[in-house]
């Protein structure tokens, strides 16, 4: 399991957007996994297990606060700054904001399958949905980060008034229907 705490890690910062918050899922996936040893079933995938305890505790904590920003004009990937003349880095900068602007299906199995590199069938077992509806998200996934990277900010912005609303905010049940 320690061999697997940084992929943890990078899962639930990308799930939460905040450090302090990754690393508290992360070590409440640690002690639920280590109390919960006798699940694990010896001839299947540690990693995925250990992603599925980790998302469902998100989603509980998620659940607990009654309510999950969607659009939040405060979030830290809006903030985030590239490093001083490095265009990799304003590349990099660009593709965390198209990322946390997916629905949250969609940016957890890009993560999972694109980042984690897990197989359409592990991914399935963490998400709890069959191996097509993966493939499907992914798909719809990729396909929508390629168009918020092909857009240009200022044409985006004219055409979708929208986006100058006040952020938008999903409370209490609506967290069940995102599968």
């Amino acid at each position: 399991m320690v061999a697997q705490l940084a992929r943890m890690r990078r899962y639930a910062r990308t799930l939460t957007g905040d450090a302090a918050w990754a690393d508290d899922l992360v070590q409440d996936a640690a002690e639920r996994a280590l109390s919960r040893a006798s699940s694990f079933k010896p001839d299947s995938n540690l990693r995925a297990w250990l992603l599925t305890i980790l998302r469902n505790i998100y989603i509980d904590q998620l659940r607990g606060r009654r309510e999950f920003a969607v659009d939040d004009e405060s979030a830290p990937w809006r903030t985030l700054e590239a490093p001083h003349g490095e265009v990799d880095g304003l590349v990099l900068r660009d593709l965390q904001r198209a990322l946390y602007q997916l629905p949250a299906a969609q940016r957890e199995v890009l993560l999972l399958v694109c980042v984690e590199e897990l197989s359409y069938q592990e991914a399935s077992v963490v998400l709890g949905v069959p191996a097509g509806t993966v493939m499907s998200r992914l798909s719809r996934a990729r396909e929508h980060l390629r168009a918020l990277l092909d857009s240009e900010p200022a044409q985006d912005a004219a055409q979708d008034p929208a986006r100058h609303a006040a952020p938008l905010r999903v409370v209490g049940k609506a967290m069940g229907t995102t599968r």
